[in-house]
């Protein structure tokens, strides 16, 4: 009955013995416990496409105008094998020990016990109804269709781009960005290390690798091995469409070109075809919102069970007949719808498109893109300290940070700025 309420936990059992559980290849459980997972490369490679193209990619033509044609398809390129060379090592961190037999970790924190909470573009309240989807893995279909969305309103940015170089009659721009007179040499150096931070944010996907691989199928091959492959598809395809973006976008518009391709000074004409971009973002965003979200979400209910284990408000369900039975757990509606309000709200009070993109980019790279994942590695490996692949490790974390600090100074330099002519809500 609809109003019939089942005193349950809805989390996944605790790990025991494949033995204990009789697991085969026919087995309806995985060797932890839980239901069967039966994700693919594919699958994978659709969640992370659909984290990583979002609405940073709108920003490149303008991040690439500071640095030039030279540095800034160079600092991309930087970027992209950064990304797969730390989310390589991350995806070698999903089993402890052994590659196919090894402890799961099922989050990004648990290797490392660390509680980290992702920071999130935000967007609509129809994410409160997303939300209440219970687990990540139940979202690929969605995911499937964000990463289209992501690659219709690039590829309609690209495409105006084209059109627009081709009514210039030539390719706009000079080999090291925008010159010193149009803006001053302050601020040129500014400018320059917010595009660092907007290129690292547009590569910024690492928190949920964990929670991605977590969906793939039990070996063989191993979820590392699927999971690099994934990688490799997903950060080819990325930076390749970046790079036409980013760079189409500045040959288009020089040192003029716009911090949002779609929405800032680029276009005029053409209106419906801006129209169908932006109602991509918007269904892209969707996605994009519940794949960074699923993971926070999963991690407070979790822990809320284990603090309340007796609460039925906690852990109890609903069962609401609807095309299916669909189970409603209360403190799960609520929290998430409360989460989903709050992100709005302060999305609202955020409208520094350029500059907040690249704040958060300088924020979340260095520690969760490079750092962690390299400590990780060197624990779980047991590299030894002072060896030649340490040191390596260590220099290009070192590095990374460096490029972090600058990236968050430059955007809090512009954030400053724009604070000048700032009002909330109407900005």
């Amino acid at each position: 009955m609809a109003d019939k309420v089942v005193a349950t936990y809805y989390y996944p059992p605790m790990e025991v013995a494949a033995a204990e559980l009789g697991h085969t290849a026919g087995s309806k459980l995985d060797d932890d416990g839980r239901n069967k997972r039966t994700g693919t490369m594919w699958t994978a490679s659709s969640h992370i496409i659909t984290a990583v193209i979002g609405s940073g990619v709108l920003s490149l033509g303008w991040a690439i105008a500071q640095l030039g044609w030279v540095a800034g398809p160079a600092v991309m390129l930087l970027f992209s094998l950064v990304t797969y060379f730390t989310s390589s090592l991350l995806a070698d961190c999903y089993r402890s020990g052994d590659q196919s037999t090894g402890k799961r970790n099922y989050t990004y924190a648990d290797p490392c016990k660390i509680s980290s909470v992702p920071y999130m573009i935000i967007f609509g309240v129809a994410q409160v109804f997303f939300s209440q989807i219970p687990d990540f893995d139940q979202i690929s279909w969605l995911s499937m269709l964000a990463a289209a969305m992501s690659f219709t309103y690039s590829s309609i940015g690209l495409g105006l781009g084209i059109v627009q170089v081709i009514a210039n009659g030539g390719v706009k721009g000079s080999l090291t960005g925008i010159s010193i007179g149009t803006v001053t040499p302050m601020q040129k150096v500014w400018r320059s290390t917010q595009a660092f931070g907007d290129i690292a944010f547009a590569y910024s996907y690492s928190l949920i690798l964990i929670e991605i691989q977590d969906t793939i199928r039990a070996p063989p091959p191993s979820e590392s091995t699927v999971m690099k492959r994934a990688t490799m598809v997903s950060v080819a395809v990325t930076t390749v469409f970046y790079m036409l973006c980013g760079c189409m976008g500045y040959a288009a518009f020089g040192d003029a070109a716009p911090g949002n391709l779609l929405t800032g000074f680029g276009f005029y004409e053409h209106f419906w075809l801006l129209d169908v971009a932006n109602a991509a973002i918007v269904i892209h965003l969707v996605g994009a919102y519940q794949v960074y979200c699923q993971p926070l979400f999963a991690f407070v209910e979790k822990w809320a069970a284990k603090r309340w284990p007796e609460s039925t408000y906690v852990t109890g369900e609903v069962e609401v007949p609807l095309f299916r039975t669909y189970k409603v757990n209360m403190f799960r509606a609520t929290w998430r719808t409360a989460f989903v309000t709050a992100t709005t709200v302060v999305s609202m009070m955020l409208p520094f498109f350029n500059d907040v993109v690249g704040f958060l980019g300088a924020l979340g790279f260095w520690p969760l893109t490079v750092y962690f994942p390299v400590e990780m590695y060197v624990v779980q490996k047991k590299v030894p300290k002072w060896s030649t692949q340490w040191v390596c490790l260590q220099m290009l974390s070192l590095g990374c940070l460096a490029i972090s600090l600058a990236a968050a100074a430059g955007s809090i330099a512009g954030i400053k700025s724009d604070l000048k002519v700032y009002h909330p809500f109407k900005s």
